[in-house]
This record gives structure tokens, C-alpha cells and sequence, in this order.
């Protein structure tokens, strides 16, 4: 990544994550705001597609990217296009490892009653570049004590 200009997160410096247009109407992922913690992903297409309610539809990116070992990419829904129209990623969040480079796709699922169209260039999602930790596993016979210990869903409030 050395020669790439780097942005800065916090007081953390990263270099610029080198991305690759697979097709030529591709658009760079963008941030909203200085501070935003997601970058925008948009949808590379010649046409705009329909989704019907209860459909999800695969929406290409026309990017791939190298991600740094040691983080991940995340692909969280736009709040915007989540509320207001019902369209979020039909698998929550996407996760992206350091070791792939194929096209970053969105299937971008309807909640909502009533169709919804994605139109060419529009922002479908955002990227969030974070550390991931890979620790080990090892099998015990007990587990520490706590307050909470085995309590499930609700268990620590009403």
C-alpha cells in the first residue's frame, strides 16, 4: 500500500485501500461527512432495477478492493434508504475479509410494501474498514462465574 495517499481516522493513519474498477461506470466509495465512519457504495448498473417487496435483488458495485490483513470490511445498511424506503442488505451486514477480491455486491432486500427502484450511481450501502482480532479457540471444561452468567435474551433488564 506504500505511495498511496492515507486519510486519517482519530489519531490512527491508515494508507488509501487500493480499489479496483471491474467496469468503467464504477464509482469510487465516498464518505458523507469528515467524520463519517462508513464510506458510500453505489450501485454500478446500465439500467435502473425494480425489487419487488419481499425480493432481494444482487446490486453490483463494480469495485473490488484490497483490503489490509488484519481488517475486515463492512457492509451496513444507508440509514436513509433503510427508514425511508425499506431496502437494507438481506444478510445485515456484509463481511468482507482481507483475502478477497472479487466484486463487492450488495443484495439489497425489500422490507417494505410497495416496489422500490435502485437507479445507476445511487448510494446502496457503506463500507466501514475495521481491526479484527482472530483469537484462538480452546475448549474448557468451566467457564468463569459472573453476575449475569447464563441469563439469555432480556435477562438483564425489562
Amino acid at each position: 500500500m506504500g505511495g498511496l495517499a492515507g486519510s486519517r481516522k482519530g489519531n490512527e493513519i491508515m494508507d488509501a485501500i487500493r480499489v479496483k474498477k471491474i467496469k468503467p461506470n464504477a464509482i469510487l466509495p465516498t464518505y458523507g461527512s469528515v467524520d463519517a465512519a462508513g464510506a458510500d457504495l453505489y450501485a454500478c448498473l446500465d439500467e435502473k432495477i425494480l425489487i419487488q417487496p419481499g425480493e432481494s435483488v444482487f446490486v453490483p458495485t463494480g469495485l473490488a478492493m484490497e483490503i489490509p490483513k488484519g481488517y475486515a470490511g463492512l457492509i451496513y445498511a444507508r440509514s436513509g434508504l433503510a427508514c425511508k424506503r425499506g431496502l437494507a442488505p438481506a444478510n445485515k451486514v456484509g463481511v468482507i475479509d482481507s483475502d478477497y477480491r472479487g466484486e463487492f455486491i450488495v443484495v439489497l432486500h425489500n422490507h417494505g410494501a410497495v416496489s422500490q427502484e435502485i437507479a445507476p450511481g445511487e448510494r446502496i450501502a457503506q463500507l466501514v474498514i475495521t481491526p479484527v482480532f482472530t483469537p484462538g479457540f480452546a475448549e474448557a471444561a468451566e467457564l468463569t462465574d459472573t453476575t449475569r452468567s447464563a441469563g439469555g435474551f432480556g435477562s438483564t433488564g425489562k
